[in-house]
This record gives C-alpha cells, structure tokens and sequence, in this order.
C-alpha cells in the first residue's frame, strides 16, 4: 500500500525561553495548520505518534488534545535527533501497513537556553546511552571542557581534515550557505546571511567548529498529515498529495564501533546503510533527486552526510560545498529551508519540519526559497545513540 503526506504545518523554531508558549500550544498551532492544509479536521485522524525529547510521559496526549478529545491512539516516541522522522516512520507504517487511513505525525520540543547535555545524566557518561560513543571519542582524542555533542561532532571534523585535507574554510562553507538559506524561511530562528570568513571568525565552540556552524537549541513545534492512496482518491487530494516513496531506519551496528573514529561513531555508517535501503527500495538514486534536508547539526555532519548519500566520493565532500554543487544553481540544493545551523533544533520537531519544507518544495509552494522545477526530494535525520532516518519523497500521484 501507498502512503502521501497531505498536509504540513509548523510553528516558527525560537530561542528556548523567549516566549510564554507552552509545548502544547505549538503542537496545537503546527497541527492545526496540518490539518487545514489537508483540509481535513482532527476527526479523520486515526491515530497520532507524537515525537519529542525533553518532556514527561504522556506530554503526546497533553498536546494532541488540545486539537480534539476523539479517544484516538497517542503514541509517545522518543528517539533523540531523529525523533521527529521516527514518528512520521510510524504514522507511514500505519498507512501502509493497512492498519489506518489517516495518521497525524506529530513532533515538539520546549527546551532550555545552552548547549546540549550530550545524553549524560548530571554529566556521568556512564550511565548515559551513548557512554559508548562518548567512550571511543575519549579514547581517541580525550575529553575536553567544551559541550558534548560538539566535541564528538568538532573530532570527526579534525579526523576528516586530517585524512582527507578538508579545511575549516570548507567546513565554514556549510555554515554560510545554509545561514544565506534561511534569509527567505519565515520558520527560521535566525534569518541572517554571514560570509564564509564570518563563520570562521564566531567563536569557537570546539576547534574548528564556531558558533555559526552549530545548531542551536529551538522552541518548536511541527505536524504531518499521513494517508492512504484510497483516502487521497476519496478525498481528491491528488493535487496536494506528496509520496512516501521509500524510507528506512538504521541504528549502529559494529561498523559504527569498531574504526574507533568519531566519523563513524557520529554515523556516518549508519546513513550510508539506511541510504542504501532506500535507493533499493525506491529503484532511484541520488542522482535523481532535485532537493535535500539533511541533518546539520554541525557543520561536519553535512559533510559527512554527502558522502553517506552518494554525493560524491569519500573525502570529496569539502570541496563539493565549496564549488556550489548544493546550493541554488548547482545539482543539488541541500537545506534550502536554512537546516538546523540556521532554522533551528527542536528536537521532536525537526525530522517532521524537513518533510514539511521537502513538501512545499515539491508542490511549488516555497515561494522564494523554491527550488526551480524540484520533483523528488531526500530527508536525512540522524540522532547519537542511534538512529538514522533516510525518506524519500516525490511530487504527484
């Protein structure tokens, strides 16, 4: 069975703590704008996987019911990063599983100001679920007094220089194209352009990597209408319809382990596989897609990111940023909505919020950030500890 997102919805991604609004207010803005884009209402809605990280349990019921109190199925999904595409992957198994008709993904995150804790329990690694990963980036480059999820990030930066002769003006160049993204995405949390010697010149978070190469911790929230081919056919929603062509998750397996490098512990193998999978499964590859979210957590990841999809050639990936090759004008155009460096990181929100803008991109609806004549679109949401969403997605029916 087929499945088609019929309608998104997201809330603008701000600083932690510069609002009053509560996470069930941004769960009801973003899903009753999911809903009016489906033109559907909350009572077509079979059942709800709702994603986020740093709330109590249950907080998926606290924010679906704001949007109606229908007795449907809520189901609380948690899975760091890439939570946000593990509920949407929910709601797409449902549909194509034959189970429901129509799904509402729901993703949120009310976070605190200040760098991730890095998944560490009052800062004891041991006892944290990536005392693993945390545990290889130690052994190999030792622990530094910067934030965390920086530091595993910045050393599989310093691992791909040293290797590959990646420099910090191509790791800069990231930054700066997806920051020039976000000028056009009102959703973004930061809407300013920097120049590639900006970038290096922020401060510096970890070596290499500066302030304007990092995502930020975000206050969002955003949502994603899931139906069946019978119910896009009964509703005439063709024209707004957007397949979910192929998708798969991966989570760390040896490969992730056993190098000792940060490249792969980060996971880089990880996408690769769930990449893999899905260019199988779909019978295209990368050479056929037009528009790409992917998780920029840090600028490196991008890099590395391009690599795992079949981008270009492992090592290569420095300089393909650098030439233009994703950006408007070049063969792709990755982050067109600004990514997390610049549009922001709710947690639960973000895999939802890539589908949303990969949705506007391919029904022609991104108005200036629109990626001309875009047909098939890649989102890549990825999470420590671990897991890795790849879904590929295509305009029409």
């Amino acid at each position: 069975m087929r499945s088609y997102i019929v309608g998104v919805g997201m809330t603008r991604f701000e600083k932690p703590e510069s609002g009053d609004r509560q996470y069930w207010d941004m769960a009801k803005e973003a899903g009753v704008a999911a809903l009016a884009d489906a033109g559907i209402t909350y009572a077509d809605v079979q059942q709800v996987p709702v994603g986020y990280c740093f709330q109590t349990s249950t907080a998926g019921q606290r924010a679906a019911y704001e949007l109606g109190l229908t007795g449907v199925p809520v189901y609380n999904v948690n899975n760091n990063c890439a939570t946000g595409s593990t509920a949407l992957m929910l709601a797409r198994q449902f549909v194509e599983g034959g189970a429901s008709d129509c799904v509402l993904a729901l993703g949120f995150e009310k976070m605190r100001r200040g760098a991730l804790g890095g998944g560490a329990d009052g800062g004891d690694f041991a006892t944290s679920p990536v005392a693993r990963h945390y545990g290889i980036m130690a052994a190999r480059h030792g622990f530094e007094a910067t934030p965390p999820t920086a530091q595993i990030f910045g050393d599989a930066a310093r691992e791909h220089m040293e290797r590959y002769g990646t420099t910090e003006a191509q790791l800069a160049a990231v930054g700066a194209k997806n920051h020039r993204h976000s000028v056009h995405n009102p959703y973004a949390q930061f809407q300013d352009a920097y120049t590639v010697d900006e970038v290096l010149a922020a401060k510096t978070i970890h070596r290499p990597l500066t302030r304007l190469q990092c995502s930020p911790t975000s206050d969002g929230a955003a949502a994603a209408v899931v139906v069946s081919e019978r119910f896009v056919a009964e509703r005439d929603l063709g024209e707004r319809a957007v397949e979910i062509v192929a998708q798969a998750m991966t989570t760390d397996t040896r490969e992730s382990f056993a190098s000792g490098s940060c490249i792969d512990v980060v996971g880089q193998p990880m996408t690769r596989e769930a990449a893999r999978q899905v260019y199988a499964k779909a019978g295209l590859g990368i050479e056929d897609v037009d528009v790409i979210e992917l998780h920029d957590c840090f600028s490196v990841n991008e890099l590395l990111t391009y690599e795992a999809l079949g981008m270009c050639e492992a090592g290569d990936s420095g300089k393909l940023v650098e030439s233009g090759a994703t950006t408007y004008g070049g063969r792709w155009v990755v982050n067109p909505s600004g990514g997390l460096i610049s549009k922001g990181h709710p947690l639960g929100a973000t895999g939802i919020a890539q589908l949303a803008e990969l949705t506007w991109q391919l029904r022609g609806e991104a108005q200036a950030r629109q990626v001309p004549g875009a047909r098939i679109g890649l989102a890549h949401n990825i999470g420590l500890g671990g897991a890795a969403v790849v879904t590929l997605v295509s305009s029409g029916t």
